[in-house]
């Protein structure tokens, strides 16, 4: 069994109803989710003018290899209706791989660890809850420490328990 910790995130519609859409797909799809942080609500990340998003992280265990769970991932986004327009524009849903196993992945069609979780607030403040003491394998700090030192000053806050 694999260990995956993967982001949710929404910004367009009923934003709560496509986190849980999401949520059943890959319960039904790709494994068990084992943990889930609250509902955060953050603003854009990268793109200005548009709506704020409501970020999830969630703690999964796959039987997928990596590369299978990225194209399972990415049926599950199309047939939710995602529409690749802009590069961090708005979508209904959004499903990233943050990290899987202790691996590190590094190819031109994915990244592992995700490559902006240091960066990104409203990532680790949702990954911080379920997984403060996980170690990123690049950096060899935990969640906690990247979260620290973060300077990314975008404002996240908790949107539902």
């Amino acid at each position: 069994m694999n260990t995956v910790y993967l982001q949710l995130g929404s910004n367009i519609g009923d934003r709560k109803k496509f986190l849980k859409a999401a949520e059943f797909s890959i319960s039904k799809d790709l494994g068990v989710i084992e943990k889930k942080s609250k509902i955060y609500e953050s603003s854009p990340w990268g793109v200005d003018n548009q709506s704020f998003f409501l970020n999830q992280a969630l703690l999964l265990n796959t039987k997928l290899d990596p590369f299978r769970l990225l194209d399972s991932i990415l049926v599950i986004e199309k047939d939710m209706g995602r529409v690749r327009v802009e590069k961090w524009g708005e979508r209904i849903i959004d499903i990233d791989i943050l990290f899987f196993n202790d691996e590190i992945i590094e190819s031109s069609d994915l990244c592992i660890p995700h490559r902006y979780i240091s960066k990104r607030r409203f990532v680790l403040e949702p990954l911080f809850e379920i997984a403060g003491n996980l170690n990123h394998p690049k950096y060899n700090k935990n969640i906690s420490q990247l979260l620290e030192e973060c300077v990314d000053t975008e404002k996240v806050e908790i949107y539902e328990a």
